[in-house]
Parts: structure tokens; C-alpha cells; sequence
């Protein structure tokens, strides 16, 4: 039975704020999972499909890239946010050809992401026409043909951007990067653009491969994990699990953040006794770092173990790791050793007790693994601080040993697995070649556009056509003016779709929406089953099996959507067998199985239990594929993060009731915001300084070096125990404030946590 969305959009007014939540998860997040799953799922759905979630022979969570356990899989092998996640996208909710008959798009460009999102499952193919007001069906074969002729028409292939979600399974991503590299462009930004690329950037210099070096069942044996720029309990639930196990087996976690997070504090487990009754706590040392002090909290820790082996030779740096396996050691000494413990104390706003207790920590520990994710990687000096935080396992010799190493802990469920399938405007050539000698295709050698660069390029009108493989692009992406400018300008725009949301409203002169089976969904070619592959944070390769009756017969898998465009852009004598691809996904991995390193007999390895690992030179051998052919210590000058006279620094972040750009609910209970989504978290005392009240409306104004200036209205101030001089807020709301050309160095990745800001009285 399919049912209506709401009618009402978010009321800022309602607005409550109180006191932050001390423990995650626990009874309340069980009955807020199961009150959200019903609501949208009806109940005997919810059962059919909660059940299957991570399991086995079901189907992969469709929110984070969290790992599986090996052994034993719990009955509830999701969280509060991954329950919400799976509802999104099985609701009973619909959007059809009527809703968009009803709503025109200036109506629709009025409501909140929240509102779109909350309307359903999209049903059939729809296009927006040159001077059309509203969205009209459009048979599938039409809108393939029209996608065709205007990438044909093309001056270039490079005039058009093929974006990826990190949603995307694997079987998908390489058939996605195989028909964008046929069509003759490397133009394949991704979300890991804004993400972990930092991370990539720093792990592929230092250690030769841009992926974690651990595997969940390292942290059973770690004595030491520091969890960094890091929100498990909102961000990656089923973490805290795995951070709880590890701590009852003796482990100490230290979490460093500016906020005080709760999942961090405080944990109930609600599948143990414990978990209903008195939960734990997770971190045994908070470190309450200032936005971008990161960099220098590990270069100090450097110079603190390196004091420590003066002191006792031979009980703290690992001499026949370094000697045998790393390069650039004595750089790295050299310049650590001139660190300035004042500034690291201005930049980090920790006192040199913290900083002498955890360097402690860090020498007596056999077995250390460093997590990071969005905290890190979106600075200005990301890769850098990535770099250090390698720096220091270096030094202790952490990698390549169990128990110990990197843990970038990612986002969306498979963006790591879509970069593995060539998802990357950079593939090296070695990638390239073997997929032109498999395919017989000539594919482009000159890199492409990635997403900051994929908006400039639409902005300054060198691109034209935007295809959107799944993902919400203008919610998701800094500038958020400069950014709809940009599609605006663009003379198509596709959206390959499971749900309403604002890049549908944000549109070229020609516009398409196509609505594709969601990770739920059953996936039914020739009357048999077909199953896509997904890879976690921890390169675990596994199979995901969607049993649900999708919401209409007109949707197409993506696989069929990439397939059949394909047949249509390249002509029937295309050398790629994309029927045959269409038909069985076995072929696709077979084809995977012969191009993609580390994936050789695929269709065998992802059918057994748990799946398989692929392989990690570092992990497994202690083998760095780098320009040195060892680990490379970095060595990188003190940068950190001021704050200006009169300003703030913002970070954006999620809600505990988002995932990404998907916006669940309007409640962030740990951090006490309820019923709305427009606020600004500041400590007390800076609220009091700039002359406001706590729960006045301001306007927060982003300042950047060109003088431009950039605003969002209407925000209410919620005094908040963040370190003074630093703000957070919710995006997509305030995206708006990060300025396009505000990027990492080396990464490119747009920098949401070190954004200038200054408040004003609201002109709301």
C-alpha cells in the first residue's frame, strides 16, 4: 500500500533546546529506530527487512561503511541511524508522475531537503523541459536518446561531468568509470572528493596505499585506539560496539575532538545486559582539541617520544622498523625535534600535562590504531595531519602488525569500494591498460575534473552536461550558490535517483530524473536474482541481496540504467558486451575479476561467508609501494588555525538524525536540538563576549581572503561547551558559508572545518 509523504515543512520556531544527552544509543534508540521504521515501512515490512540488514545472505546497510563482524553476527546488526537509513529507502511512500503534476518546481525550490526527502520513493522517469514549469514523464527509451544526443553534441567529451555517489555498489562503479571512459573523459568526481581524499592523498605518500591498514578484528587486540575528528555515535553507530569489546579486553581509548561527543562518553549497548542497565564509557581521556590543532597535537607527541627514547635508548622508537622499513627518518627527527611546545599549547588549546600523558600512552603501548574521519580530513592542512598521525605509528613501528595501524573510518557504505572500481579522475595507467587491453577500448589518459574542479568547470560554462549517479550534488557540495549557478548553467542535467531531493529542484535548461532500485530492493534479470558487492572501511569485499518488491515496475537497477545508456550512446557495435552485463552481474565480476587489482576470481571469493579481504601491501607484508619503496616519514611545517579578533571558527557537521545530506528527523538528542535544524553551537563566554544572548537569532557571515563575503540568516545560539573561538552548525544548511576555492592543500577536498565566520543580530 503506498502512502502520501507529509504536507508540512520544518517550522524554525518550534525550535527546543535541552540539556545534552550523557549516553548513546541504549532503549531510547531502539524505540526511535522501530517508531521511524513503522512509520514509513508499516510494520510487517519493517520485521522482513530490519531482519536482513547486514546479515549474511541480506542486504548491505545502505548508510556507513562500519565493518561486519567475522564471527559472530548479532539478530540486530544495524544501529539507530542505520534503521533510519534502511526506512528511507523502503518506505511505502511514494513520488509519482501526479505529485509532480501537482508541484511545480518553483513550489518545490521553496521546500526544505528535509520536506523533499520525506515525500518517497520516485516511480517513473520525468524530464523538465526547456520552459516547462513542471516535471512530465518520459518513457525510458526517450530519455536515453535525449542523454545520447546531447553528450554526442559535445565539442569534447571532457564538457561533460559523470559524478558518483559513494552509494554506488561495485558492479555499477565499473561499469559507470567503464562507459564514461569509452564515451573519452576521466571527468569522474566522486564523493570522496569532500571526504577521505585527504586521507588517500597522505596514506598513498606515507605508506603507498590510500586505505586503512587494519581489520575489525585488529581492535580486539589494540592497547591503545585514539579515535580523532571522529562522532561514532551518530556518525558510524555500530563502531562504539567494536570500541566497547575492545576496551573490556583491556584496550584505553582516547578521543579527541571539539566537541564532547556523546556516543564518546557514554555508551549502552542495548543487545547486553550492561547496554540496558548502566552502559560504559567509552573514552578513558578526552581531548578537547581546538578546530585545526590537530597537526601540532601530533607533531608534539613526536617530539615527546623522541625525548622519551633519549631518555631510555631503545624502549620507545621502533630502530629495526625504521631501519629496515622506513625512509626519512632522520628529516623527520630533525625537524620534530624543533616543535615549539608554546605554539602547540595556542594551537591545540590542551596544556602540557594532556599532551606528556598521552605521549606516555603512546611509548608504553604494544599495539596502537589511530582512527580518523571528517575532523581531519576537511582542514586546510588535512593531509599533513594525516601525515603526522602516520608519523607517530611509524615511529612505534604500528603497521604491518596486529592490532595496529591507520583506520580512516568512511562515510557512505561503499565510496571506498567505488574508488577500488575506478571511480577516480586519476586512475593511474597501469589501471587504464588493463582495462582497455580486456575491453578493446582506447580510454583517456589525461586526469579529469574532480568535484571542486567539476564546479568551476560548470560555472565557467567548459562543462555542460551533469549525470548524477545517485547522491544529492547541490547539498552535498561547498558554495551552495556558486554551485546551483553552476548546474543552472549547464544545458542537461541527470539524475539517477532514489528519492526526491534538492539537485531535482536545481536543474540545467533540460533536466532528468531516473529513478533506480535502491539496496532493498529485489533485483530480478531473466527471472533470476541478481546481488551487487559492496567494500566496508576495512577493504572487506561482500555480496548485498535486495528481497523487497520495488514500489513500481518502471524502476531500473543502476547497473540496467549505466547499461542500457551506454547501448544507446556507444552504438550496438560497441566492443563492451553491455547486454550481456545487463543481464548477469556474475559477468560483470568476472570482467572485474581481470581489471581490478587484488580482485582475481571474484565471483568465487565474494560468495564465501564473510566475503574476502582484498590484499594491503603494508598490512599483510610490510611492503610500501612508494616512490622510496619504504614508508616515508613526512616532514611538514606547524600549521594550525587561528582565530581572528571578533570571530569564530565554524565547523559544519551532521545532526544525530542525518545521514550525509539525507535528513531523518528534526531531533539531535545528544546534543539537545529538537524540532529544527538552524542553529550555531558557541561556547558561553564567546556568546556573552560578542554581546548576544543565548537563544538569540543571528546571521553568521563567512569571511574569505578575496573579501567576498557569504551569508546564512536566521540561526539561534545555543551556548555549548565547544573551546572558545570555535562554532559548529549543521550542513547542508550551511554550506553556503565554505567558500568554493577554500580547499585542502594536496587533496582538494573543500575545508568545512576551518571556516571564518563573524555573527550578527538576524535580518530574518
Amino acid at each position: 500500500m503506498h502512502r502520501n509523504g507529509p504536507s508540512r515543512d520544518v517550522d524554525e520556531s518550534e525550535l527546543t533546546v535541552t540539556p545534552p544527552e550523557e549516553q548513546a544509543a541504549g532503549v531510547t534508540a531502539v524505540a526511535v529506530a522501530l517508531k521511524r521504521s513503522v512509520e514509513e515501512m508499516g510494520v510487517i515490512r519493517t520485521v522482513r527487512t530490519l531482519a536482513r540488514v547486514n546479515q549474511v545472505h541480506g542486504f548491505d546497510c545502505p548508510g556507513c561503511a562500519w565493518p561486519e563482524p567475522t564471527d559472530h553476527r548479532r539478530p540486530a546488526e544495524f544501529c539507530e541511524n542505520g534503521a533510519k537509513a534502511v526506512a528511507e529507502e523502503a518506505t511505502l511512500r511514494t513520488v509519482t508522475p501526479e505529485f509532480f503534476a501537482t508541484h511545480s518546481i518553483a513550489q518545490l525550490s521553496t521546500k526544505s531537503g528535509y520536506w523533499l526527502g520525506q515525500q518517497g520513493r520516485l516511480t517513473h522517469p520525468m524530464v523538465l523541459r526547456p520552459g516547462d514549469t513542471h516535471y512530465r514523464a518520459i518513457a525510458w527509451d526517450e530519455a536515453y536518446q535525449l542523454i545520447a544526443e546531447q553528450l554526442n553534441a559535445l565539442a569534447s567529451p571532457d564538457e561533460a561531468v559523470f559524478y558518483t555517489s559513494g552509494r554506488t555498489a561495485n558492479e555499477t562503479a565499473f561499469l559507470y568509470q567503464l562507459l564514461v571512459r569509452s564515451y573519452g573523459t576521466n571527468n569522474l568526481p566522486d564523493c570522496s572528493n569532500m571526504c577521505h581524499e585527504s586521507s588517500g592523498a597522505a596514506l598513498s605518500s606515507s605508506i603507498g596505499i590510500g586505505k586503512g591498514s587494519v581489520s575489525i578484528d585488529d581492535f580486539q587486540a589494540a592497547d591503545l585506539i585514539i579515535v580523532a575528528g571522529q562522532n561514532p555515535g551518530t556518525n558510524h553507530p555500530r563502531m562504539l560496539s567494536a570500541l566497547a569489546a575492545a576496551k573490556a579486553g583491556g584496550a584505553r581509548i582516547i578521543a579527541v575532538n571539539p566537541l564532547p561527543e556523546t556516543g564518546l562518553l557514554g555508551f549502552r549497548d542495548p543487545q547486553t545486559v550492561k547496554g540496558v542497565t548502566t552502559g560504559v564509557t567509552i573514552a578513558d581521556d578526552f581531548l578537547q582539541i581546538r578546530l585545526g590543532g590537530d597537526l601540532a597535537l601530533f607533531q608534539a607527541l613526536g617530539r615527546l617520544l623522541l625525548e622519551a627514547e633519549d631518555r631510555a635508548p631503545g624502549t620507545v622508537i621502533d630502530r629495526e622498523f625504521v631501519d629496515t622499513h622506513c625512509a626519512g627518518y632522520a628529516e623527520y627527527e630533525k625537524n620534530i625535534r624543533t616543535v615549539d611546545f608554546a605554539t602547540v599549547l595556542a594551537a591545540t588549546g590542551l596544556n602540557m600535562a594532556e599532551l606528556e600523558h598521552t605521549a606516555e600512552l603512546f611509548a608504553r603501548s604494544r599495539t596502537i590504531i589511530i582512527c580518523w574521519a571528517m575532523g581531519l580530513t576537511q582542514q586546510s592542512h588535512a593531509v599533513a595531519t594525516i601525515e603526522e598521525a602516520t608519523n607517530l605509528l611509524l615511529l612505534r613501528g604500528m603497521i604491518g602488525k596486529p592490532g595496529a595501524g591507520v583506520c580512516p573510518v568512511r562515510g557512505h557504505s561503499n565510496v571506498q569500494g567505488d574508488r577500488t572500481m575506478g571511480i577516480w579522475e586519476k586512475m593511474p595507467d597501469t589501471f587504464l591498460d588493463a582495462l582497455d587491453r580486456e575491453f578493446g577500448i582506447t580510454s583517456p589518459r589525461a586526469h579529469g575534473l574532480d568535484t571542486v574542479a567539476a564546479i568551476g568547470a560548470m560555472r565557467a560554462g567548459r562543462a555542460k552536461v551533469f549525470v548524477g549517479m545517485g547522491g544529492n550534488f547541490v547539498s552535498a557540495t561547498p558554495d551552495t550558490t556558486v554551485t546551483e549557478a553552476a548546474l543552472r548553467s549547464c544545458a542537461l542535467t541527470v539524475q539517477i535517483s532514489t528519492k526526491l531531493n534538492r539537485s531535482h529542484v536545481v536543474h540545467g535548461r533540460t533536466a532528468l530524473i531516473l529513478p533506480t532500485l535502491g539496496r532493498t530492493d529485489a533485483d530480478i534479470r531473466s527471472g533470476v536474482r541478481q546481488q551487487v558487492s559492496v567494500e566496508d572501511s576495512m577493504s572487506m569485499v561482500h555480496l548485498s541481496t535486495g528481497r523487497l518488491k520495488p514500489v513500481s515496475d518502471q524502476l531500473r537497477s543502476e547497473v540496467a540504467i549505466v547499461c542500457e545508456l551506454a547501448q544507446r550512446l556507444l552504438g550496438a557495435d560497441h566492443p563492451v558486451p553491455w547486454a550481456r552485463f545487463a543481464q548477469d552481474y556474475d559477468t560483470i565480476r568476472d570482467a572485474i575479476a581481470l581489471v581490478v587489482p587484488g580482485c582475481a576470481d571474484y565471483n568465487r571469493k565474494v560468495r564465501q561467508r564473510n566475503g574476502f579481504q582484498l590484499p594491503h601491501p603494508p598490512r599483510d607484508r610490510r611492503e610500501f609501494r612508494t616512490a622510496t619503496g619504504k614508508a616515508n616519514f613526512a616532514v611538514n611545517a606547524l600549521t594550525w588555525t587561528p582565530v581572528p579578533e571578533g570571530r569564530l571558527v565554524l565547523q559544519t557537521l551532521r545532526s544525530h538524525d542525518q545521514y550525509n545530506t539525507t535528513i531523518y528527523g528534526l531531533d539531535d538528542r545528544y546534543r539537545g536540538v529538537h524540532g529544527g535544524r538552524k542553529v550555531v553551537l558557541v561556547h558561553p563566554d564567546d556568546i556573552a563576549a560578542f554581546g548576544f544572548a543565548d537563544g538569540e537569532l543571528v546571521d553568521v557571515i563567512s569571511e574569505w581572503t578575496d573579501g567576498t563575503e557569504r551569508r546564512v540568516t536566521g540561526f539561534r545560539l545555543v551556548s555549548y561547551p565547544t573551546p572558545r573561538g570555535n562554532a559548529a552548525a549543521y550542513y547542508p544548511e550551511t554550506n553556503p558559508l565554505v567558500p568554493l576555492e577554500h580547499v585542502a592543500a594536496r587533496s582538494n577536498t573543500p575545508v568545512s572545518k576551518a571556516v571564518t565566520v563573524r555573527l550578527e543580530p538576524s535580518t530574518a
